[in-house]
């Protein structure tokens, strides 16, 4: 029998990128919240600079919840499952804003408008047949001014490039129009990137430096960034990572209306005999508990928010929570992983140490930046490449057939080339299509009892021509800066990542979609959902800014719509 805790305005399922930045607006507007989260507190004194600890042996990663319940994998229903060991995604306050690499992107204008915008170019007929793209229920003006609100609470470096329809070219001339500047001026460049710019420029693109969660300069109390290099896999050790376990989550705290539970681990969402969701089953050391609440808001990341939707299964949804319609779980779809490029130089890059966020885009053939008439896909990538190297990694660097891998041959060519390779990061265009979906696997389960998340799903030709295209760009801007062999990376699988998008979309439209156009669901509208399970298109960005933004808005409107949202009926 669970234990009936005290009642409260609203729960949060998930303290991480989107939760963690809901429960500010919510807290600041007097309303109480409890904010369940699966992991513990970590600070700076956990987030040593360790590549071993961190990189290798995956710490905190590899001691959490998320890894009993790591998703099953299948490319079609038709074929075998496979599973990893380790999950992309952690379990903390703050979640994997702790560990991510902190590119922080919005999206482009086209991003929001994918199918008009593809249908007024060039025709309906360009968009992929088997396809379930469809425009979100608004474009960037509505969700521009919650960019900036996130970007200045957070704390985002930068450099804009389209301030109210004026460009500047020292950012990134393809954005949508933005308000003002950054907070904070971009993360320093590099001799080798200032290189890699002025190749870019020769070949007539246009390469500006990307914008970063990451203090470029003292801010809100905490330091600038030392450029350790170990914060790919880890934290700040100097709170410079602008995560929101230092950010929206303590402000709230301050506000005196948000309880953080730890080691809460969440298996259903209750509903009431209206159909409204009445609270949070949770499980700590064994012992459970039952958080009622008026509104629950489930962040808890893209596959766990699908999972726990189809595990809280009622009279009133036998096929599990606001699933009615059969939407939970479909229109999945993840960034094409892989398909990179790295190149060899003749010289020392001095790329020792950095940060992956530390580098320069170019967006030309990002989106709908180029005329696409003359090939044969919709979408395009960006180019990204960084400043970040670590002794151990160097060490099982590439040797681009040019030595064994292993033995004194070996040995020489890692230690005349150990700082004259580059790998590039290249974010591409995802759609979602009919066959991608995620459901309950029937058969792997997690420690207690549950089955774990099942991801269906694979590439389309989209997504494979988009990849072999955006190679031959980056290709191109390697050799140009001086590169004398370059090697290309496979595409890789849909499996778990932490660039995963869908299966709880936001639409207008209840029959395709979970959640309307503020993130509440169309069957329980006292739920809200968070996070990049209601985007309907990718671009090509990673997913945290606009997923942040998005959980701005929800809990905005959730503030100013409390008694209306809390009473609706279903």
């Amino acid at each position: 029998m669970a234990t009936r805790l005290k009642d409260t305005d609203v729960v949060v399922i998930g303290l991480g990128a989107a939760g963690g930045v809901a429960v500010w607006p919510i807290a600041h507007a007097g309303i109480d919240v409890v904010g369940l989260e699966a992991g513990t507190w970590l600070t700076r004194r956990d987030f040593a600079p360790d590549e071993i600890r961190n990189n290798v042996r995956d710490w905190p990663m590899a001691v959490q919840k998320a890894n009993h319940e790591v998703p099953t994998h299948r490319v079609n229903a038709s074929a075998p499952t496979t599973r990893g060991t380790i999950h992309p995604m952690m379990n903390a306050v703050g979640g994997t804003t702790l560990h991510y690499w902190a590119q922080s992107w919005r999206l482009n204008p086209w991003d929001f408008k994918v199918v008009s915008e593809t249908k007024r170019r060039y025709g309906g007929s360009r968009i992929p047949k088997d396809s379930t793209v469809e425009d979100w229920p608004f474009g960037l003006e509505e969700l521009e001014p919650y960019y900036d609100k996130v970007e200045y609470e957070v704390g985002i470096s930068g450099k804009a490039g389209n301030i109210n329809g004026t460009i500047d070219r020292r950012g990134n001339i393809f954005e949508g129009p933005r308000k003002r500047e950054y907070p904070m001026p971009p993360l320093r460049s590099t001799e080798f990137l200032e290189k890699m710019a002025a190749a870019a420029r020769s070949l007539g693109w246009h390469a500006f430096p990307g914008p970063a969660a990451i203090n470029s300069r003292p801010y809100q109390s905490r330091s600038a960034c030392m450029y350790h290099g170990f914060c790919n896999r880890g934290g700040c050790h100097v709170d410079a990572k602008n995560a929101t376990h230092v950010t929206t989550i303590p402000r709230a705290q301050k506000t005196g209306h948000l309880t953080v539970v730890t080691r809460a681990h969440v298996r259903t969402i209750e509903v009431d005999d209206r159909g409204r969701v009445s609270g949070v089953n949770y499980v700590t050391d064994g012992v459970e508990y039952f958080q009622p609440a008026k509104v629950v808001l489930l962040a808890s990341y893209t596959y766990e928010n699908s999972r726990l939707l189809l595990l809280s299964k009622s009279k009133a949804f036998p096929h599990g929570l606001s699933n009615n319609h059969g939407q939970v779980g479909r229109h999945y779809f993840s960034h094409a992983q892989g398909a990179g490029v790295t190149a060899l130089f003749p010289w020392n890059v001095n790329n020792w140490y950095g940060l992956p966020a530390q580098g320069f885009a170019v967006d030309n053939w990002a989106d709908d930046n180029f005329d696409h008439s003359t090939v044969d896909f919709i979408g395009g990538g960006n180019l990204w490449v960084y400043s970040d190297r670590r002794p151990i990694a160097a060490a099982n660097m590439n040797t681009f057939g040019r030595a064994p891998n292993w033995g004194s041959a070996w040995k020489a060519f890692i230690m005349e080339n150990a700082d004259r390779t580059n790998s590039a990061y290249l974010q591409k265009t995802t759609l979602p299509y009919e066959g991608n979906y995620l459901d309950l696997d029937p058969v792997v389960k997690d420690p207690l009892g549950d089955p774990v998340c099942r991801i269906t799903a694979d590439y389309g030709d989209n997504e494979r021509k988009i990849a072999t295209f955006v190679q031959n760009k980056m290709e191109d801007w390697y050799k140009t800066a001086g590169a004398i062999q370059v090697q290309r990376g496979a595409l890789g699988t849909m499996g778990p990542t932490t660039h995963a998008y869908g299966g709880t979309r936001m639409g207008d439209n209840p029959e395709t979609n979970v959640v309307d156009r503020w993130g509440f669901s169309h069957e329980a509208p006292n739920l809200g959902v968070l996070g990049a399970s209601v985007m309907g298109t990718s671009g090509a960005r990673n997913p945290t800014l606009t997923a942040q933004a998005l959980a701005w808005r929800t809990g905005e409107h959730l503030a100013k719509n409390f008694n209306a949202i809390a009473n609706k009926r279903s």
